[in-house]
């Protein structure tokens, strides 16, 4: 246990609480802790979206890919309690349409994913352990958003949908509405269909993990052979004031699937309490026109004309917004849970990047901010979300993404090996 780095963590969070309470109204002060409850999790349990195509783009592995149909299939499961028998036009469903906007922004999307190493909620929690490169990727994602703002406004091609169903009418396809004969509404349907889907991914990620084991091209990733190989621990065994209880409270890594239970859980909360889901990346474009609102290069009145979005968004107190303070308690979350652990100071990487790095950063960040506005979302926004609500697009979406990342890994690798 490094107490130093335990020290700085419990002052890290009693403040954030503490300022959180005194200065945030109720609601917001609920988006801080649920971010912080991410934030904590995605690092405690080294979970990533981004990481599940890495992963096994590069070491063979889809142990991340499968936890996260886990997590789908849990969060769809717990979502039905605040849908079953409700009126799903009243609620705030992330039910995508499904167009060449969404292919095209998926397949950007995964292609700067897999070259950023992150995704939107991903980059925030980057910071706990790198500076710069999240820094850059996080600017130019804010551009892409930004850019792309005026084109979700306005294009068909994005907001109207291939097809539907009748309970969202050229909007998307909500997946009870082709089971509605059904005994639970169409709402058994929908999850069995949400588990098949799962199942036959889950199915494909081992078969190409048992094919690279077979070419003996399998590495594996060192924090998955930490999670399975750390000794379980019997807190009873321990006093309760002791380095071996702290340790397994805050140092131990969660396994994926505690990980992928405690997002569920957490994720289950903000629709019960908020009635929404989990979004990240709009906010980015809204903090890359307050930029340039400050270096006076745009006025709040131009910034809204471009992207067809209030002027409120802009010029609005940057924690009167939900997601902006549930995407800076993201931020703290994961810093927490390194100093914590001891993790923190250790785990930052070089402050330096060669113009090589910096520009498929900036090429990276682009692709997935202009990908979120073309796609609907990010892979909360476009993904999580949408599954978790029962909408045909995040599969599909997750498809896509996939395919995305495999080109920005193939490209990873030529340049490396130029």
């Amino acid at each position: 246990m490094n107490k130093q780095e335990a020290l700085w963590g419990t002052v890290l969070l009693l403040s954030t609480l503490v300022l959180g309470g005194m200065f945030l109204d109720s609601p917001l002060f609920f988006r801080l802790l649920i971010g912080l409850g991410l934030g904590y999790a995605l690092s405690r349990a080294a979970l990533g979206f981004a990481g599940s195509v890495n992963r096994a783009f590069r070491a063979g592995s889809t142990r991340l890919m499968r936890t996260l149909m886990i997590m789908f299939c849990l969060t769809a499961l717990t979502s039905t309690a605040f849908l079953y028998q409700q009126d799903p036009t009243r609620m705030n469903l992330w039910i995508n349409p499904i167009n060449i906007g969404l292919i095209v922004g998926g397949l950007m999307f995964g292609f700067g994913m897999s070259i950023a190493s992150c995704c939107a909620s991903g980059v925030l929690t980057y910071f706990s352990s790198n500076l710069t490169r999240p820094a850059l990727t996080l600017l130019f994602f804010g551009m892409g958003v930004f850019l792309g703002f005026p084109l979700q406004a306005q294009q068909s091609w994005i907001r109207d949908s291939w097809i539907s169903t009748p309970t969202y009418e050229g909007h998307g396809v909500f997946m009870p509405d082709l089971f509605a004969g059904d005994p639970l509404n169409g709402y058994l349907g929908a999850m069995l269909l949400t588990l098949c889907l799962a199942a036959l991914v889950s199915w494909l990620a081992l078969r190409y993990e048992r094919y690279r084991r077979d070419r003996g091209t399998y590495i594996g990733i060192a924090s998955e052979q930490e999670q399975l190989s750390a000794p379980s621990s019997d807190l009873a065994q321990h006093r309760l004031f002791s380095q071996e209880t702290y340790e397994t409270l805050f140092v131990k890594r969660w396994s994926p699937v505690t990980g992928a239970a405690v997002i569920a859980i957490l994720f289950t909360l903000l629709m019960g309490v908020t009635g929404a889901g989990w979004g990240a990346s709009s906010p980015f474009g809204f903090w890359f026109g307050r930029l340039l609102i400050a270096l006076s290069l745009m006025d709040p009145a131009q910034v809204a004309a471009f992207t067809h979005r209030p002027e409120q968004v802009f010029t609005m107190p940057f924690f009167n917004h939900p997601v902006n303070v549930q995407n800076i308690g993201i931020m703290l979350g994961a810093m927490i849970a390194l100093l914590l652990a001891g993790r923190f100071w250790s785990g930052l990487s070089r402050l330096r990047l060669s113009g090589r790095e910096a520009l498929l950063l900036m090429v990276a960040g682009l692709s997935m901010g202009l990908g979120t506005r073309l796609a609907n979302g990010c892979n909360v926004g476009a993904l999580f979300t949408p599954i978790a609500n029962f909408s045909l697009s995040g599969w599909i979406f997750l498809v896509v993404m996939v395919l995305g990342g495999i080109l920005g890994n193939q490209l990873q690798h030529k340049l490396q090996n130029a």
